[in-house]
């Protein structure tokens, strides 16, 4: 009897398990078949890798005398394999089948169908029960993930979040066991129902397998094969998280820009599924947006990926879908963010999923990302989950008034007021400043006007380009008064002629500005004009290539050299940036000081 076995039961070891019971059968492989098996190994993708192990098991067999194997047609155009999908393949192994007028053996409904409308003989084989460790048998009644890495200990999340214990089991993971799980899940991803293979790129296959999201890498991208797989292991109500009754009235009547924020593990995406579920039940139409889908709601919410790949592609969607309320989980890059605008200003009531690491952190990613003035518009509602918990609630509002920590009516401009919602009390406010966002945590400020950095920093840097000099020091002492001081040689130019450079500078800044002798050979503290942008502080020091120190509140935390532009920068994510980041949100002094060691 000679069989034709298409990719499907390959994949999966179907085919093996049937020929066994055939011996002294022909196995007839097109090279078509061979031709896609090798082009997905080659991106990477485990669903190759899988294929290619059943392969070697029907060689195996060969060489034992119980099967023959014969390899036909030609090796397919690769406009065709990039085609498969499209049934470029499953077409040629039909003409192989109806060439040799053998059995095709399938296990896809849809090739079944096709070959049969042809008239070819076929064999259609259901899934095989699973004869591999699955990963489900890692997961205990409170494993929230289970982590896999080729010949290393199995280590498991147990617990909720804000008790999670990493638990590391006693034996090794050979490579060849966690290949055989490996193989097991991308079969039943792609055949099981509620299963499916989210993404599958070189190196990196994203399964979610029923209620459980598994990511597979493989090098080069990962540096041995790992598996990490991710379950909920609590499923709440709204009613769990004993909301209060002003907070209730909120979500259920006037929210509807709401940001979900909180550290990995914290409990959003538990939290989101939760607050998705109470609008659906308050007969609301609700969608999801999620790459890839993991979120575990009911049934009535449908959950939409990106669809080519693009996540704006989905929102041009949900426009017509004319949902009430759509859930962003989780959003990343600057697309996302603007995606989340867009449907929010079309009037879609948006939930949106961030990490941060304070509720205010939330609100700063859309900075720089849409227009400031839009930010109340898209959120109305930040709530921060920690422990899985709501632990703060922020509301945003629109007002035009003088900024905190300043007294000056004429300074008066449209400022974002950030509110803890539950104490009604401004925390922060958000408001230009020139070309600069000033963020200015509020009752936190100590010491002079948080712009008076700012505003030295504007003063140094016209009086510099004047004089031709970096050798200039400004401290704004008040509101309207500043002290510059310049190497004595350069004051009367500064002053002009009866006065009048310094007036017309006095006229451009608003300030009265006095002018002092800078004494060259002592260092001078001034304080430093800083900016954030990308996850990295930059630090305008003014002067070149030069070694700098830094201060705060007076004390001395880094030493480092300015670049060729006068900048020093520094990576938030890095020991010495993560702290100067956290100096900064906490309204702390920095300054730096231009250092001598290098004088001559």
């Amino acid at each position: 009897m000679d069989y034709v076995p298409d990719t499907s039961v390959i994949i999966d070891g179907r085919f093996t398990s049937f020929i066994k019971d055939h011996e002294g059968s022909r196995v007839i492989l097109p090279e078509a078949m061979l031709a896609e098996v090798e082009h997905q190994a080659n991106e990477g993708r485990s669903i190759g890798f899988a294929a290619l192990e059943e392969l070697k098991r029907l060689r195996e067999l060969e060489n034992a005398g119980k099967i023959y194997i014969e390899i036909y047609g030609k090796r397919p155009q690769d406009w065709q394999i990039r085609r498969a999908h499209s049934g470029e393949i499953d077409n040629i192994i039909r003409d192989v089948a109806l060439e040799y007028n053998a059995t095709l053996v399938t296990g896809d409904n849809i090739q079944r169908d096709i070959a049969i409308i042809k008239g070819i003989n076929v064999e259609y084989l259901k899934s095989l029960e699973k004869e591999f460790k699955t990963i489900e048998e890692f997961f205990e009644e409170n494993t929230t993930s289970v982590h896999l890495k080729a010949n290393m200990k199995p280590l498991l999340k147990n617990g909720y979040p804000g008790s999670i214990v990493l638990e590391e089991l006693s034996y090794i993971v050979t490579k060849e066991e966690l290949e055989s799980i490996a193989s097991d899940i991308v079969k039943r991803g792609k055949f099981e129902d509620e299963s499916f293979i989210e993404m599958d790129m070189f190196g990196a296959t994203v399964i979610q397998l029923k209620n459980i999201r598994i990511v597979i890498t493989r090098p080069p991208f990962s540096d041995s094969l790992e598996i990490t797989a991710v379950r909920p292991v609590k499923k709440t109500t709204i009613s769990d998280y004993n909301i209060d009754k002003k907070l209730y009235e909120r979500l259920e009547n006037r929210a509807n820009g709401i940001l979900v924020a909180g550290s990995p593990g914290a409990g959003k995406s538990t939290f989101v599924t939760a607050l998705a579920e109470f609008y659906a039940s308050k007969k609301k139409i609700v969608k999801t947006m999620e790459k890839p889908r993991d979120l575990q709601v009911c049934d009535k919410i449908t959950q939409y990926t990106s669809l080519e790949g693009d996540m704006e592609k989905t929102g041009d969607i949900l426009l017509l879908v004319r949902e009430d309320y759509t859930v962003f989980d989780e959003m990343r890059v600057t697309s996302d963010f603007k995606v989340f605008a867009d449907l929010r200003l079309a009037g879609v009531g948006m939930i949106g999923v961030v990490h941060a690491t304070k509720a205010t952190d939330a609100i700063q990613r859309f900075i720089g990302r849409i227009e400031l003035g839009l930010i109340p518009q898209v959120i109305d509602t930040i709530l921060f989950i920690e422990s899985g918990k709501i632990s703060q609630v922020l509301t945003t509002e629109y007002v035009v008034k003088v900024p905190y920590g300043l007294n000056q009516e004429d300074l008066a401009r449209p400022v974002i007021v950030i509110k803890d919602f539950m104490k009604n009390k401004p925390v922060s406010e958000i408001y230009t400043f020139g070309d600069q966002v000033v963020v200015v945590p509020v009752g936190e400020v100590q010491g002079k006007n948080p712009l008076y950095s700012l505003a030295a920093g504007k003063i140094k840097d016209e009086i510099s380009k004047f004089l031709n000099t970096e050798k200039v020091s400004v401290d704004l002492i008040s509101d309207n008064r500043a002290i510059i001081k310049i190497p004595d040689t350069l004051i009367p130019k500064l002053i002009g002629k009866k006065g009048e450079t310094i007036s017309n500078f006095e006229n451009i800044f608003g300030v009265k500005l006095d002018v002092d002798t800078l004494d060259e050979d002592v260092n001078v503290l001034q304080d430093a004009v800083f900016e954030i942008k990308n996850k990295t502080i930059f630090i305008d020091i003014g002067s070149r290539n030069k070694p700098v120190k830094i201060y705060v509140d007076g004390i001395l935390i880094m030493q480092a050299r300015s670049s060729s532009k006068g900048m020093i920068k520094l990576r938030i994510n890095s020991d010495t940036g993560s702290s100067l980041y956290k100096y900064i949100k906490q309204g702390k002094k920095i300054q730096y000081m231009i250092s001598d060691d290098e004088k001559k």
